[in-house]
């Protein structure tokens, strides 16, 4: 949300960002830009004036083409990020090839757990 009421929003501070503050701030935008496409969208779903859809949509997709540019700088300045994006898409795409054999989201939950309760050794297993 918008913080009008501190005078300090949007001013540089006194110092420059380290690179870890950097790459925390453009996660932050980028989250300010989904927000921004959320309330517009919103807003346009909301309304039968035509005139008023039409320009809420237009902005709420330059806020998406602002997300790209903002994902594309991360990507930059942490290149490790492509790592961890790269490994959430591959899990949703094994998800979507179990559900599209026909397993329910229900068992594909079930096979998650049993394989993350295998990852994690116990007393016992340090026995051995």
């Amino acid at each position: 949300m918008p913080e009008f009421l501190n005078p300090f929003t949007g001013l540089a501070p006194d110092r420059k960002m380290t690179k870890s503050e950097l790459i925390r701030a453009i996660r932050l935008d980028i989250a300010a830009e989904h927000e921004a496409v959320h309330i517009y969208m919103a807003h346009a779903d909301a309304t039968d004036n035509e005139m008023a859809r039409a320009v809420l949509i237009d902005i709420a997709n330059e806020e998406r083409e602002h997300i790209g540019e903002f994902q594309r700088l991360l990507l930059e300045l942490a290149p490790d990020e492509h790592d961890f994006v790269a490994s959430g898409v591959e899990e949703v795409e094994e998800i979507i090839e179990e559900v599209e054999s026909g397993k329910s989201a229900e068992e594909i939950a079930a096979e998650e757990d049993d394989d993350e309760s295998a990852e994690v050794p116990t007393v016992g297993d340090m026995k051995d």
